[in-house]
């Protein structure tokens, strides 16, 4: 073992520890080797932009006066759930509205944007009467600062691969990768390929339940496996695997972000999610940590699936290198497609750099995993046990 994490811990502490990000792993690794790197440096930082709707924000409003036990209620027009505490909400990130033609294209990451951004969001919200809560429905302006909590909690982030979607139809098709063309016209990706955080971690040695991370501009922590997560998905020789595999729930104090890293988004004809700003930092304990960060695009491949057909199981057309995608074109039975991504490389570059000047800064310390993230998952898919269609 080359250091421990109090090890670490001290040396960001004093200022002097030496934190690099993946790229520039990936690149000294070319010039001097794994082994002199793995010596070098103590930290390196990850970083992903990109859309993740399985995203959501916890609210408490405080308490009315006579007190009111809501059970319906709406944010800007837009529904958040209010089903486990008189005054609790959950505002999901892929939640739409219910307000007028003209906001359509508005959800609920839109509306948690501008709660981070500080500004005021209409409230309306009916109850369920009883003696302990005689309010029957309310109505007001909120911000941030008008309410107790409000943190993100989000079930499913930072896939470690994801898949390639094309229309191998003959209508264009409205999906959650973004408008399809037909006849393959082209194709679209959500990762960020060998920059990512889980493919530079892949059988999640690194993280945890308990890891403090970079989310949406502020500190936040990996608080469980993420639903979905199917860390036994097929894997190459290097330890990534060939499609969607482990993904994590995160959570962290929104007041502490910022809306540059938290952005509401609107898929044409599909509905809004959120673009969030993740980064993770990976402490050198051993060499094998730098060699797992010196993985290329062209070493990580992801399957291009056909959305032409409506099945749970679609096509596909084999699998591509995100080096290949990266080009922004690739073949698909002989035929030159366009290639483009949903995430943002340059804002996933800009969080990992970020996460650098904190913990160069003495700002953000490492944090030992309470419990490890399980890696026998399967995938359960419901069937439909018994339905007559």
């Amino acid at each position: 073992m080359l250091r421990t994490i109090p090890e670490i811990n001290q040396k960001i502490q004093s200022q002097v520890a030496v934190v690099w990000t993946v790229e520039e792993v990936k690149a000294r690794v070319a010039e001097m080797g794994v082994t002199a790197v793995a010596e070098a440096v103590d930290v390196i930082t990850t970083g992903t932009f990109e859309p993740m709707e399985s995203s959501g924000a916890i609210l408490n409003l405080g308490h009315t006066d006579p007190p009111i036990n809501i059970r319906h209620c709406w944010l800007d027009g837009v529904p958040a759930y209010s089903g486990f505490g008189a005054v609790d909400l959950y505002l999901g990130a892929a939640q739409v509205t219910e307000e007028g033609e003209e906001l359509r294209e508005r959800g609920g990451g839109h509306v948690i944007e501008d709660l981070i951004a500080g500004k005021s969001i209409h409230l309306r919200a009916t109850g369920l009467v009883s003696d302990c809560y005689p309010r029957s429905s309310f109505e007001t302006t909120i911000n941030r600062d008008m309410i107790n909590q409000f943190y993100l909690f989000n079930p499913r982030n930072v896939y470690q691969n994801f898949i390639v979607g094309v229309n191998g139809g003959d209508r264009p098709l409205f999906t959650y990768l973004g408008p399809l063309q037909p006849g393959l016209g082209n194709a679209v990706y959500a990762n960020v390929g060998a920059i990512a955080p889980l493919f530079n971690d892949p059988d999640l040695q690194l993280v945890g339940v308990g890891t403090r991370i970079f989310l949406g501009g502020g500190i936040g922590y990996i608080s469980w496996e993420g639903t979905q997560h199917f860390p036994l998905q097929k894997r190459l020789a290097n330890r990534t695997p060939i499609g969607p595999a482990a993904t994590l729930a995160l959570i962290g104090d929104a007041r502490q972000m910022d809306p540059h890293w938290v952005r509401g988004c609107y898929f044409k004809n599909y509905g809004p999610s959120l673009m969030l700003g993740v980064g993770i930092p990976f402490p050198v304990l051993r060499e094998e940590v730098v060699e797992r960060c010196a993985v290329q695009d062209q070493d990580i491949v992801v399957p291009v699936v056909d959305f032409s057909i409506p099945r749970r199981v679609k096509p596909t057309f084999g699998l591509v290198s995100y080096g290949q995608l990266k080009t922004g074109t690739i073949q698909i039975e002989g035929k030159s497609v366009r290639a483009a991504p949903l995430a943002s490389v340059a804002r996933s570059r800009q969080v990992a750099q970020e996460l650098k000047q904190w913990i160069e800064a003495g700002s953000f310390l490492l944090s030992e995993p309470v419990a490890p993230l399980p890696l026998n998952r399967t995938f359960l898919p419901q069937d439909l046990r018994g339905s007559q269609i």
